[in-house]
């Protein structure tokens, strides 16, 4: 009974973020592909069906195999989230009156994710040159 209830909580997590990464195609700020990601790990755990839709699927597909065979991080998906990080970053320290080790460590976190993101390609290499 309890792999019956994890199965149909994974599946339920999997699609609620199915939806959020369906909505994220039409809202401009919002990524598609982290959203989906998670969607994709949870139909692994739950649903070989599922999984392999999302995967195979016509439009969400290619950047989930482009994630998984070379780490691709789209250069909008780079740029949404870095703008993010930094409009997040001046509202908190204008806005709030957050202390100076606050600060430090929300500034330390994002430059960490910012490095992370930053050494993701944003597109396969050339495998072949044409001389």
């Amino acid at each position: 009974m309890q792999s019956k209830t994890k199965k149909i909580i994974l599946m339920a997590i999997g699609w609620l973020f199915v939806l959020i990464g369906a909505i994220g195609v039409v809202v401009p700020v919002l990524p598609t592909t982290p959203f989906l990601l998670i969607s994709l790990w949870a139909f692994s755990q739950s649903s070989d069906r599922f999984h392999a839709w999302l995967y195979n699927h016509r439009f969400f597909g290619p950047p989930l195999r482009d994630w998984e065979a070379h780490g691709i991080i789209p250069l909008r998906a780079k740029t949404i989230a870095l703008a993010t990080m930094a409009i997040s970053a001046i509202l908190v320290i204008t806005l709030t009156q957050t202390p100076w080790y606050g600060i430090t460590g929300m500034l330390l976190l994002m430059g960490v994710g910012a490095g992370f993101i930053l050494t993701r390609p944003s597109k396969r290499k050339c495998e072949s040159r044409i001389s």
